[in-house]
Order: structure tokens, then sequence, then C-alpha cells
């Protein structure tokens, strides 16, 4: 690999990059379509996977098939006419209501960390090292996730040279890459010390207890209490989450994701009156319709129905 080659490829971003992998991928060996395509091609491979795949996901395809194909230096297919005319078609004889993670509330985070606290204790007194480390790890994870509005992929990006913390005070996390940082120059976030469920604590204690001077912050822990040398992958983020929910008795818990953490803070900031603005700028977010898919709409009829529900 050139040296522009290793710049271009730490251009884009690691999840990007898988998925497009896999999206050339299903259209190269599981359609048996050939590169470079031509617009027919493309049009009947959205044809064939319309009534199997959503069309968030035959966007994400193109998507990808249109990078290969530039990076490449051919013509994009994806641009054509007969395709939109297509995706169109799809978006009008399949519509598909967007599937959203359930939003964690603040009561049930206040549920959650009792239920790892006692875990905690219960671990140290029994010398369960392991245990005793995975739920450190879980506490630190769900409170700076919630906390923080992180997507998952943050959280798993996140290490520890990158984040000063100080008890009583605060704390701050660099990501030196995130999804709307396009121009790559690194983002800092910060995070409140708080009275009770605070993220700069948990973490605090969840470092301490791991011995972590360095590398990446939330890792992987085996039966026999040994710290992983990597970090989470994003893929083991959501069947985390939900096995600490099931086991703490949260309800419907498969319907919960890494997203809960981010959609249950915008929920909870709007509910305490943070306006749109502000909440994007803590967020991260860089448009108005980004913020709107993770909040709540108001019930405008709440109220008269609490007014003129029976006594």
């Amino acid at each position: 690999m050139t040296d522009i080659d290793t710049y271009i490829e730490a251009a884009t971003r690691d999840n990007t990059r898988r998925s497009y992998q896999t999206a050339v991928r299903h259209f190269e060996v599981e359609w048996g379509g050939f590169l470079p395509a031509t617009a027919d091609s493309v049009a009947r491979y959205l044809a064939h996977y319309a009534e199997s795949l959503a069309v968030n996901t035959l966007q994400q395809r193109l998507a990808a098939l249109a990078r290969w194909h530039i990076d490449q230096g051919f013509p994009d297919p994806t641009k054509s006419p007969v395709v939109r005319q297509v995706l169109k078609g799809i978006r009008t004889l399949h519509p598909a209501q967007e599937k959203r993670a359930r939003p964690l509330q603040l009561e049930q985070i206040r549920h959650l960390v009792a239920w790892l606290d006692a875990a905690i204790a219960a671990a140290v007194a029994v010398s369960d090292r392991a245990a005793q480390l995975r739920h450190q790890r879980d506490k630190a994870l769900l409170l700076l996730g919630f906390w923080r509005g992180f997507r998952g992929d943050e959280l798993t990006q996140l290490r520890v040279e990158h984040v000063d913390a100080v008890a009583g005070q605060g704390m701050s996390c660099f990501l030196p890459l995130t999804k709307g940082d396009r121009q790559a120059r690194g983002t800092r976030f910060r995070a409140p010390a708080l009275a009770s469920l605070c993220p700069v604590e948990a973490y605090l204690s969840w470092i301490a207890v791991a011995h972590l001077s360095e590398g990446p912050v939330f890792r992987g822990i085996d039966r026999w209490g040994r710290i992983s040398e990597t970090g989470l992958h994003i893929n083991s983020l959501v069947p985390l989450l939900r096995a600490m929910f099931d086991a703490a008795g949260i309800p419907l818990a498969f319907q919960y994701s890494a997203h809960s953490l981010r959609r249950g803070f915008a929920n909870w900031a709007t509910s305490n009156g943070w306006d749109l603005k502000t909440l994007m700028e803590y967020v991260g977010w860089r448009d108005v319709q980004s913020a709107m898919r993770y909040v709540e709409a108001a019930d405008p009829f709440a109220r008269l129905a609490i007014k003129e529900a029976p006594q």
C-alpha cells in the first residue's frame, strides 16, 4: 500500500468502508452482477430485492456501487434516470415505516445503575474480578453513552489518552473522526459531572479498576477477567446492551440498541426545556432532520387527555 492509499483509506470511516465492501460483494457474489455495471443491471438488481430489502438498505447499496465506480474511474450507473425511477417506484409500492430503537428513559437508567451497583458489590464480595470488571465497564458505557448522546461507534472509538476527566468537574472526550466531521478535524465533546448517575465518576472508576492508561476505553473481558488490548467491536455493542437490560429486568430488552441511549438523551433534553439548536450543538447534529429523527414528538392532546380522564 502506497502512502497515497494509506491516506485515502484513513479518510473513510471504518464502518462506512465495511458496509460498502459488503454491499459490493452482495451485488457481485449473491446476485451475480458484474462490475463495472450498467444502469440496466443496477435497475434489475434493485427490482430483484425490492420486496426483501428495505429502501434504506437499497440506497446504501447504490451508494456503495457509486463509490466503487467513481474510485475505479468508471461512469456511475446509479445516477441514470432508469435507476432513479425504479427506486422511486419501489418507495411507492413498498412503503415501510422506519424502524427506530426504543429510547431509554431516565427512570430506566436509574434502575440499571442500581442493578449494576448491586452486581458490582456482589462480585467484589466473592472476589469475582471478571464480573466486577464487566459491570464497571457497562456502567461507564451506559452513563457516558446516555449523558453525552454518543453514537455506538463513537463509544467504541474512545481512547483513554483522548479523555480528560476530573472528578466533580466534568470530562472532555476527543474523537479524531466522527460521522458529522466531514473535514476530519476532530471533535471535542464535553460531559458533565453530576450529583447522581454521574458519567465522570463511572468512567474514572472503570479505568481505575481496569488499570487503563492508554488505548481503547471500552474493551472485551474474558471469563477469567483478562481485558482485551483492542476495543469493543461495534457489532458487539447491541448484544452487550440487550444482555445487560435483560439481566436487569428491563422489559422488551430486544427492542433497544446503542441508539436507545442517544434517543433517550434527546427526549430527556427536550422534555427539560432544551431548544433544538442547543441540543444539536451538544450532540453534534448538522441538520434539523437528523435531530428530529431522535426526538419524540410531543402529543398535543396529552394534557387534555389527563384533564378529561375519569376520576
